[in-house]
């Protein structure tokens, strides 16, 4: 298997490059150059492995160069040995709804699916071998504590946690802010998200710098992310087993969404992938218009979702517009120029073939929760929340799931003040208030920062 970047499609890269880079060269996001479609016969024996074979089959299809087949599935069995729920995921009927709970991992999240099993990819690839690897990540708040997580007390390998200030719930920030592992350094930025990960490209963009720290990164970008979260989709199809389902997804930088995209081009009868947004609506926007505008971050209840340049629909871009990479290079380079870019209806009719979106507002959301808890006796995060406001603004829709990204513990306040419930705390969390925090504050300033991170690790 080999993989070319969204902006390049000449040069060529394998699994163990792209893994390692995150970001192409020059900017672009790596894709690869062939994918796995499975045919009836073949999804129907899928459906009857536990998850563990399963990830290791799909996951398989893109790592086969580097990571052999007995080897992966070890890796990916150690990596979800700690979830609470034997088979990684559950799929709940609750109430009239599907649900997919994708939090029973270490941090709560949904993002420990991937993150666990690139922590051990890292092992086993030896990317750390010859010297320290050093790992920049941006968060909204889940993916720092999914990244510290999986990679906390490895050896020869640091991870540098990007989070906006005061800009992520308490408890997420307290999952990140606790570990007192000496390879794990929690920089609070005074900005955005966006903020965050601009910095986080602008390095790896930075070849002398990415070189002199051997830089790697796990955001959403990387593609071990996404090979790890199709898998869900999959699963969770065959559980409800039923054909052309829909999925609502509660997203801000379009990666959980993608995998589902990738996963209907794998076989799966996927019907429709629904884009839940808050009032950071970007992706509504261009799905709905194809005018891509990013606009001023506002905060909300569900912070995780307070994203206005979601990185990973430059992958859906490459398809829309018939995988020319001149093209994607063009819109992107008019993105960083005039901050802004504008698809034409040809490509919006194509992306609504498989997409719809929808935006929640604060005051949907606490209400979502509010009355969800009253029908089912069940509590909502505030992410899933716009997940299920979002199926509910849509007509005519086929049997749907909805994605449940985090547990309801990591935003207490919002929950509260929807229902008057004090969430209990799950066991692993239940003292993390009261330990100590250790964390930087900096301005959002590349230079500052890029000066912290040459100051532990030269």
């Amino acid at each position: 298997m080999k993989y070319f970047s969204t902006r390049d499609k000449s040069l060529e890269f394998s699994f163990k490059d792209i893994f390692l880079r995150g970001l192409a060269p020059e900017g672009g996001l790596f894709l690869p150059s062939k994918i796995k479609k499975y045919n009836g016969g073949e999804l129907k024996n899928l459906s009857k492995l536990s998850y563990v074979d399963l990830a290791t089959e799909i996951i398989f299809n893109f790592c086969q160069s580097d990571i052999g087949k007995k080897q992966l599935k070890s890796l990916i069995k150690k990596a979800y040995d700690s979830f609470k729920s034997k088979e990684v995921v559950e799929v709940k009927k609750v109430g009239n709804y599907n649900l997919l709970e994708l939090y029973h991992g270490p941090t709560l999240a949904f993002k420990d699916i991937a993150m666990q099993v690139i922590g051990n990819m890292y092992d086993y690839l030896k990317v750390s071998e010859d010297k320290v690897v050093n790992i920049i990540v941006a968060t909204s708040g889940d993916t720092g504590a999914a990244a510290i997580s999986a990679l906390n007390d490895r050896n020869n390998i640091n991870v540098f946690i990007l989070h906006p200030h005061n800009k992520i719930s308490n408890i997420q920030r307290k999952i990140m802010t606790t570990i007192g592992s000496n390879n794990i350094f929690n920089i609070a930025v005074k900005g955005s998200f966006d903020d965050c990960q601009k910095i986080v490209k602008d390095m790896f963009n930075e070849n002398d710098f990415r070189e002199k720290i051997n830089m790697s990164g796990v955001n959403s970008i990387n593609w071990a992310r996404i090979i790890c979260q199709i898998v869900y989709y999959f699963y969770s199809v065959f559980k409800i087993n039923k054909k052309n389902i829909s999925f609502s997804v509660p997203t801000g930088n379009f990666g959980d969404a993608y995998a589902g995209y990738m996963a209907k081009k794998m076989g799966l009868p996927i019907d429709k992938l629904i884009i839940a947004t808050n009032e950071n609506n970007i992706l509504q926007r261009v799905i709905n218009t194809g005018e891509y505008k990013p606009g001023i971050v506002k905060p909300s209840l569900s912070p995780s979702m307070d994203i206005q340049i979601s990185s990973n629909f430059e992958r859906l871009l490459f398809d829309i517009l018939g995988e020319d990479d001149k093209k994607v290079a063009l819109l992107m380079n008019n993105l960083k120029t005039k901050g802004f870019f504008k698809l034409d209806q040809e490509a919006v009719k194509i992306i609504k073939k498989d997409f719809c979106a929808e935006k929640i507002n604060d005051k949907e959301v606490l209400d979502i929760i509010k009355n969800f808890n009253l029908e089912s006796k069940f509590i909502l995060d505030p992410h899933t929340a716009t997940a299920f406001g979002a199926v509910k603004k849509i007509k005519n829709l086929s049997e749907t799931i909805i994605l449940g990204t985090a547990h309801p513990y990591k935003f207490l306040e919002t929950v509260k003040k929807a229902t008057g419930i004090e969430v209990i705390p799950p066991s692993q969390l239940s003292n993390i208030v009261d330990k100590e925090e250790r964390f930087d504050i900096l301005d959002n300033n590349i230079s500052k920062i890029k000066n912290y991170i040459l100051e532990k690790t030269i």
